[in-house]
């Protein structure tokens, strides 16, 4: 059975921080969301506020609230901010202390581990609750270090890269696996960061979570891991931050830990600045592509289109004047669908090409 959760993400939900309770809402994984918590949407529907599609998940403008107006008692509180320091503000804090003394296990996916916190640490133990760390990493001990495993593989790995962070990346990367799931592949999703852990992805890491030498060799084990347990015809690995952002090396891993032979790549057309760092301007479709090709011995297939500000027209529009101009499908995964993006990818591996004929043989 799925998990009851409370999602909380005051003042957040629907934004760049707020995209991890964004994508619970959208894929919950393991979990049955019964509420999410942001005041300053009190009242309405989760799913159409998100993407204009009702799902019975209210808006609550308090945790009462929210633990009130559930169909099915709740037993987690996860807390769905991804604020770019990844620390909690003091009434954070106290939320989640409220939270304890209801009862409900805390679903933290921060950098600053609860489990380390003795103030926490003491709450947990007064209301019998547990407190897990999304984020926090395996022992020291038991990292990984690069050992070229991986250029054995001879299983198609494609990779979900971006402009930015918190642009969609995750949730385009699941909507091309649900895609070829239904074109009859088998696959592997390796989650790379806290949301998709969280929906329960069988394999993955935070990578932001180590330090940069292991990061590698840690997306490396994780993708081996996957190939031998699950054959797959294909490999999807999730993408985080940009190869071109100032703030994060997280896609240098994904490229040189994955070996990703293909690129689709996420652009949100209307952001003039980076996310969290306005100060530094977005870059270029094309300044992006050739980063990308030139640092990996990769190719970016397809653009995938994130339509925050974006009215229906100008989605349309923006699809025609990048396959224009980059002679590349274009699409926006929640708005035009995924054909257009799956295409290619079965175009572009012959041993996926190989399959698709002998099954419409």
């Amino acid at each position: 059975m799925r998990k009851s959760a409370i999602v909380y993400c005051e003042s957040q939900f629907s934004s760049m921080d707020g995209k991890t309770a964004n994508g619970l809402i959208r894929e919950p994984g393991s979990y049955s969301i019964t509420a999410v918590i942001d005041s300053t949407k009190k009242g309405q529907d989760s799913g159409e506020y998100l993407d204009n599609i009702k799902n019975g998940i209210p808006l609550c403008g308090s945790l009462e609230e929210a633990i009130e107006c559930s169909i099915q008692k709740p037993k987690y509180f996860i807390f769905g901010i991804a604020p770019s320091d990844a620390f909690l503000k003091e009434h954070e804090r106290a939320v989640m202390i409220k939270a304890m003394k209801a009862g409900l296990d805390i679903i933290n996916p921060l950098q600053e581990f609860l489990t380390e916190d003795e103030e926490m640490i003491g709450y947990a133990t007064q209301y019998g609750i547990e407190i897990h760390d999304i984020r926090k990493p395996k022992p020291k001990n038991e990292w990984k270090l690069f050992t070229g495993e991986i250029l054995k593989i001879t299983t198609p790995i494609i990779t979900v890269l971006g402009t930015d962070g918190a642009c969609g990346k995750r949730t385009t990367a699941m909507i091309i696996e649900k895609g070829l799931k239904e074109r009859g592949y088998k696959t592997a999703f390796i989650a790379t960061g806290q949301t998709g852990l969280i929906q329960g992805a069988s394999y993955g890491l935070a990578m932001d979570a180590f330090p940069l030498q292991y990061v590698i060799g840690e997306l490396e084990s994780e993708i081996v891991r996957a190939n031998e347990t699950e054959q797959p015809d294909i490999i999807i690995v999730e993408g985080q931050g940009a190869l071109s952002h100032p703030a994060y090396a997280s896609s240098c891993g994904i490229l040189r830990g994955s070996r990703a032979k293909a690129v689709i790549l996420q652009h949100p057309p209307k952001r003039k600045v980076l996310g969290d760092f306005p100060f530094v301007k977005m870059p270029s479709v094309q300044s992006e592509i050739n980063l990308i090709e030139n640092f990996s011995e990769t190719k970016v297939i397809g653009i995938t289109l994130n339509h925050e500000e974006m009215t229906d027209l100008e989605i349309e529009n923006t699809i025609r004047e990048y396959e224009s101009t980059f002679s590349l499908p274009v699409t926006d995964v929640l708005k035009t669908g995924y054909d257009k993006i799956i295409d290619p990818i079965i175009e572009f591996f012959p041993t996926l090409k190989n399959k698709e004929m002998v099954a419409i043989s």
